[in-house]
């Protein structure tokens, strides 16, 4: 009977042993709801990946590092981030999935222009689409910044990257309050284009609160409204934001400040003022919603701004 009693004892014991331990591999498993569903990541990720420039800068923030980055278009204020060993991973919208799946890595993040690649990367591995909304640029940064202080284990850390992100838009708007309308211009190739609230930089409007010089802009993916000096004489706005393409997208830069060293263009309130802010142009085109490419914008912004 007692030998009985310890051996149901045992067994007993063993049994709750093994359903504490699947409780705890259970509890570790975290469901990730995203731009595309919901991914479920086991434990906190070792090797990650990044599909894009923005999820790198983000991860940098936070301390994480990274195994793999795009191949293309990296940005020049991310340089002292990327790794010298980082298998590079293709092309921001053509990735190397050979290559991704040889990699035996825990979690991928794709965003944007590599959004595409997640119906295909899903069935390799983790994968989370980290895509921002333009419209809302600094609210899909915060959500971002907050899952993946989630995934990595990094809540205090992503909290107090929020609060300075708040800090900075609210610096920004203080900067901005009564200075008059605003025009977001790019160039590129030696053409004109406006950025509206619907943008890539549509804080400046959203949430900096510059009204646009424009009531309607119809944007671009890359060139954003065409427009003419003309017109940008007849619309003669209070200030100018400038995203040089060719600068974010090749080496060619300088040419935003040629191109707009135009006789009708000097005419405006913005150049008599001297009241034009050349933002960096791989932050605003290339990485558009990372934490340090959305806090080097608003630094150029204020500081424009209250000169």
């Amino acid at each position: 009977m007692t030998s009985l009693f310890r051996t149901t004892a045992v067994a007993a014991a063993l049994f709750a042993g093994a359903l504490s331990m699947a409780t705890v591999a259970t509890a570790q498993d975290k469901v990730i709801a995203h731009a595309q569903g919901e991914t479920t990541i086991s434990g906190v990720p070792a090797k990650v990946l990044v599909q894009d420039w923005a999820s790198l800068d983000n991860l940098a923030a936070l301390g994480v590092d990274v195994a793999g980055v795009p191949s293309s278009n990296a940005p020049g204020y991310l340089k002292d981030v990327i790794p010298a060993d980082a298998l590079p991973l293709g092309s921001l919208f053509e990735p190397d999935f050979e290559g991704i799946a040889a990699s035996d890595s825990d979690v991928y993040f794709v965003s944007g222009r590599s959004a595409a690649a997640y119906e295909t990367a899903k069935d390799i591995l983790p994968t989370v689409d980290l895509s921002v909304n333009n419209a809302a640029i600094i609210d899909g940064l915060k959500t971002n910044l907050t899952t993946l202080g989630e995934i990595f284990d990094k809540q205090d850390k992503a909290a107090e990257l929020i609060a300075n992100v708040d800090a900075k838009v609210a610096e920004a708007k203080a900067a901005a309050e009564g200075k008059g309308n605003a025009l977001v211009i790019v160039t590129n190739a030696g053409k004109l284009g406006v950025y509206g609230p619907d943008s890539r930089v549509s804080w400046v409007y959203n949430e900096v609160g510059m009204p646009s010089a424009l009531d309607s802009v119809k944007d671009g993916d890359h060139g954003g409204d065409a427009v003419t000096f003309e017109f940008l004489l007849e619309v003669n706005p209070d200030w100018v934001f400038v995203v040089d393409r060719d600068a974010g997208t090749t080496e060619n830069t300088g040419a935003a400040q040629a191109l707009l060293d135009n006789e009708l263009f000097n005419q405006t309130t913005a150049a008599k003022e001297g009241q034009i802010v050349y933002l960096d142009s791989q932050a605003a085109y290339i990485t558009m919603n990372g934490y340090q490419a959305v806090t080097l914008l608003l630094d150029q912004v204020i500081a424009g701004l209250q000169k």
